[in-house]
């Protein structure tokens, strides 16, 4: 199929951009990578109106250090994540989740915005960003505000965005020095949604757990914070037992949908595989 018609827009600075979605409202969608609002234009489950292409706004582009946080722009693609020694020295996690992202093509021109924006339980950014303590800059016309990753992701394809707004930057803290770090992510082929993965930070106090996070995809209707598996690590030595519960844990908040990647019960069982390969090789990882 094809989209119906529609005008394009082409805005160079943010408050053009603003302007044109105030004045053109439900009828307008933003474009930043294309990946997902095209494919659903072409299948018609999306009917904008009016497109308003965000990537000619410079501003919106960008990484930087800004007193101990790493400031992304929301417009920066994938592959820029990827070759950013600023990230592969201060945020490898965040590298690590940009490589394993569908393939060369779609990493040119996806950006980490786009992936956050539009809530989709199979993206990966939401998993980093919860684990990673992210929060967003979302920009209207009357001002901005900032939002927690942690509760921004609310359903599929529903997250806390609100109409007339734009993301436009991503914080995150820079990681705690000898902080371990792992996206360990089941993919049937190259270039495919998660079966399921799991992200996982982790910091340690001699042998026991100091700090933990855990967060899944693909397998619920938004990202999920494994908050439970969490507790139940913290203060406690890591060994095949406790990576076990946790892993059990993660399992029990799990709710896929059944799809050509797997029946439900396939997905759970996966979403604790990658939960426990990703806290082993999150532990290997902690620096002494």
């Amino acid at each position: 199929m094809i989209p119906r018609e529609f005008e394009y827009h082409a805005p160079k600075t943010v408050p053009d951009a603003l302007g044109l979605l105030k004045q053109l409202g439900d009828e307008a969608k933003l474009l930043a990578g294309g990946h997902s609002l095209l494919p659903m234009m072409k299948l018609r489950f999306a009917e904008p109106a009016h497109l308003i292409d965000l990537g000619r706004i410079r501003e919106l582009k960008g990484i930087r250090e800004d007193g101990g946080t790493l400031r992304i722009g929301a417009m920066t693609t994938q592959n820029e994540l990827i070759w950013s020694t600023l990230l592969q020295d201060k945020c490898p996690l965040l590298v690590e989740g940009a490589r394993l992202i569908s393939d060369p093509q779609v990493r040119y021109k996806g950006t980490i915005g786009g992936d956050i924006a539009h809530g989709d339980p199979g993206n990966d950014h939401p998993a980093l960003m919860l684990v990673l303590g992210a929060s967003f800059v979302l920009k209207s016309s009357s001002g901005e505000r900032v939002v927690p990753a942690d509760g921004f992701f609310v359903g599929s394809y529903a997250t806390l965005l609100k109409p007339g707004e734009i993301l436009t930057e991503i914080r995150i803290p820079v990681p705690a020095p000898k902080t371990g770090y792992c996206y360990a992510k089941l993919k049937r082929k190259i270039g495919d949604f998660a079966t399921a993965a799991a992200a996982v930070t982790l910091r340690m106090k001699g042998e026991s757990v100091q700090e933990v996070a855990i967060a899944l995809t693909n397998v619920g209707a938004s990202v999920l914070r494994a908050s439970a598996a969490e507790d139940s690590l913290r203060g406690k030595a890591m060994n095949d037992a406790s990576i076990a519960e946790a892993a059990r844990l993660a399992m029990s908040i799990c709710d896929p949908v059944a799809d050509q990647r797997g029946d439900a019960e396939y997905k759970t069982a996966m979403a604790g595989e990658m939960t426990q390969r990703a806290l082993r090789t999150a532990r290997s990882r902690v620096t002494n």
